[in-house]
C-alpha cells in the first residue's frame, strides 16, 4: 500500500441506488462530522416503510449509546429533505458480527476471516465466492478459494466488480469480534461524548 492509497481504502464501494442513495447523500456528511462511518443504507417494504442506517466508528465499533447518537443526528436531516414519501420507522445499527465489507480497508481488517463474495458479472462463468481474505492489493479482493479440481488457490477479484460481500459467521469470526469489542471498550471507544 502506498502513502495515498490510504484515502481510497477507506472509501465504500458498494453504493446505494434510488431512494437508499439519496439517504445516503443526504447522512454520510453528518456521520462523519461525529466520527462515524457509513456501512450502508437500505429501504425495505411498502406500507410501514423501514429506513435501516448501518454505521460503524473507524475502529469498528459501534454501541448503543452511538446508535441513539446517530439516529438523533441523522433525524432532523431526514425531517428537513424529506427523501421518504409518507410514515417510516428508523433503525440505526452497527455492522454487526458477520459484517457486510463495504470499504477495501475490511478486506484488511479482516484478513484471515471467511468471507462470501457475490460479483455483479461472472469471472470465468463464476459469480460466487467463499474462503478466506488474505487481503486488498492492487485494486484487487484476495480470498483464498477451492477451485476444484484446481485445489486451493489466492485469487483476485476486481473490487469494482463486488456486488455484495460479507463475513461469515464462524467461532473464530465470534472470538475475534468480542476481542476487538473488548480492546475497543478499554480504549474508551464507547461513544460517551459530549453533546
Amino acid at each position: 500500500m502506498h502513502a495515498g492509497d490510504e484515502g481510497a481504502l477507506q472509501e465504500r464501494f458498494v453504493r446505494e441506488t434510488g431512494l437508499a442513495a439519496k439517504v445516503a447523500q443526504i447522512i454520510e456528511p453528518a456521520l462523519a462530522d461525529r466520527g462515524f462511518r457509513l456501512v450502508r443504507v437500505s429501504v425495505t417494504g411498502r406500507e410501514g416503510m423501514t429506513l435501516q442506517v448501518m454505521a460503524e466508528r473507524a475502529d469498528g465499533s459501534m454501541t448503543i449509546e452511538d446508535c441513539e447518537v446517530v439516529s438523533r443526528d441523522i433525524s432532523p436531516l431526514l425531517d428537513v429533505h424529506d427523501p421518504i414519501t409518507g410514515a417510516y420507522r428508523l433503525e440505526v445499527s452497527s455492522p454487526g458480527i458477520d459484517r457486510p465489507l463495504v470499504r477495501p480497508s475490511d478486506f484488511e481488517n479482516w484478513s484471515g476471516y471467511e468471507a462470501k463474495i457475490e460479483l455483479k458479472e461472472p469471472i470465468d462463468g463464476r459469480k460466487r465466492f467463499r474462503g478466506l481474505l488474505e487481503g486488498f492489493e492492487d485494486g484487487e479482493v484476495r480470498i483464498d478459494v477451492d477451485l476444484g479440481e484446481a485445489g486451493r488457490h489466492v485469487i483476485g477479484l476486481p473490487v469494482g466488480l463486488v456486488g455484495e460481500a460479507k463475513l461469515v459467521l464462524t467461532d473464530d469470526l465470534i472470538r475475534e469480534a468480542l476481542r476487538r469489542a473488548k480492546k475497543s471498550n478499554e480504549n474508551g471507544s464507547s461513544g460517551d461524548e459530549e453533546e
